[in-house]
């Protein structure tokens, strides 16, 4: 079997709610993605996420190969980005080629990836993430009630620009998740958003209210020595490493003990995010993998010995996607149809690729760093108070 071709498309869609957090505190319904497809010699194909002018340049590299042996793909891939360094465009396209390879392996086996990849069983504790500073009190309060009346019982807020609201909102998932667990797991997100001594502030303030299991992104992602500064000085956790692109980058925080709780995603592709895993393994650390469209990110979380529980911010995959899992009893529970699961209607994905993009309701995510940042906080905006 060889690998012949590759096809894209790309679109943009409305969510149905506003997304956003401490940077972007009035957020965006538009969410944007790409559909991505290998094809092989043998009429099999991969149906996974990614694009990006990143994808043209490292197909090449894998052209007439054998998707079978990814692992040394993978490589060869990381090899040629090496002087660049594997970040930014060519970091999104080797995650997407490697992880649409492994969808093309698992699918080769006619298996699940979750088994392909070693699982035991296709099933990945959930937890509920709004992306929720957009959403009024009842707004937030309807949108963790979906997931509870799920068996959810872990849940993560978006903080950092008003301590007392932050504080009046936690006291809501708090509430709502503790008809599943009396001590509900509760966790919360700054995005980078505070110095490390603002962060000890402002936590220590909240946790004379809450346990709160780990506190994301407080502070800037490679600042080792204020992540490490601040989880001695609090009693929840430091989780970090969403926005890491390579392996070195994690293994610098590991390496200080400025993470507690490592964060990864999509953005490493499926060999990435298991050789991470694995190391943090070696240092008794927990992983917890962030939220993708359609959790496909779910077959590797599966198959980690140290997965803690795995973001989860939509109920249902992007427009013209099925998805072969759903959440039960609090747990992504992972199907069994090939590959990670994805069916795409090729018909419906070429009419919302042509479609005129929806209009700009806010400031879509990821938005630029908020004014103040690191320095004074810089409350909302009239226009942004949606969530007061």
């Amino acid at each position: 079997m060889k690998i012949t071709g590759y096809r894209i498309l790309s679109y943009k869609y409305d969510r149905g709610r506003r997304l956003g957090d401490a940077n972007s505190p009035g957020g965006s319904s538009i969410a944007g993605t790409s559909v991505l497809w290998l094809e092989t010699d043998e009429g099999i194909e991969s149906v996974t996420l990614g694009g990006g002018a990143g994808i043209a340049r490292l197909f090449p590299l894998i052209e007439g190969e054998d998707p079978r042996g990814l692992r040394g793909l993978h490589k060869k891939m990381a090899d040629v980005a090496f002087k660049g360094g594997v970040e930014g465009e060519a970091a999104n396209a080797i995650a997407a080629l490697d992880t649409a390879l492994w969808d093309l392996k698992a699918r080769i086996n006619e298996e699940p990836l979750w088994k392909t990849l070693g699982a035991t069983e296709g099933r990945v504790k959930a937890y509920a993430s709004g992306l929720d500073m957009p959403l009024t009190d009842v707004q937030l309060a309807e949108f963790y009630q979906q997931y509870a009346d799920m068996g959810v019982d872990a849940g993560k807020l978006k903080i950092g620009l008003d301590v007392d609201a932050d504080i009046r909102r936690l006291g809501i998932v708090n509430d709502i998740l503790s008809v599943n667990n009396k001590r509900p797991i509760l966790c919360v997100d700054a995005n980078e958003y505070w110095s490390p001594k603002q962060a000890i502030r402002h936590i220590s303030e909240m946790e004379k209210h809450f346990d709160i299991t780990w506190i994301e992104e407080l502070v800037r992602r490679w600042d080792y020595e204020g992540l490490k500064l601040v989880s001695q000085n609090v009693s929840a956790a430091v989780a970090t490493g969403e926005n890491l692109s390579s392996l070195g980058d994690h293994l610098a925080l590991i390496a200080e003990e400025a993470v507690d709780i490592v964060q990864f995603g999509g953005r490493l592709g499926i060999t990435g995010a298991m050789q991470l895993a694995h190391n943090a393994y070696l240092f008794e650390l927990p992983v917890s993998v962030i939220g993708a469209p359609g959790n496909h990110m779910a077959h590797a979380a599966a198959a980690m010995p140290n997965h803690m529980m795995q973001e989860v911010k939509d109920l249902g995959p992007p427009e013209g996607l099925t998805v072969d899992n759903h959440i039960e009893d609090g747990y992504i529970v992972l199907g069994d149809s090939p590959g990670i699961g994805f069916t795409a209607n090729e018909a419906k994905l070429k009419e919302l690729a042509a479609a005129p993009a929806p209009p700009s309701d806010g400031v879509p995510m990821p938005s630029p760093r908020r004014e103040g940042a690191g320095l004074y906080e810089v409350p909302p905006t009239p226009e942004e108070v949606v969530w007061k």
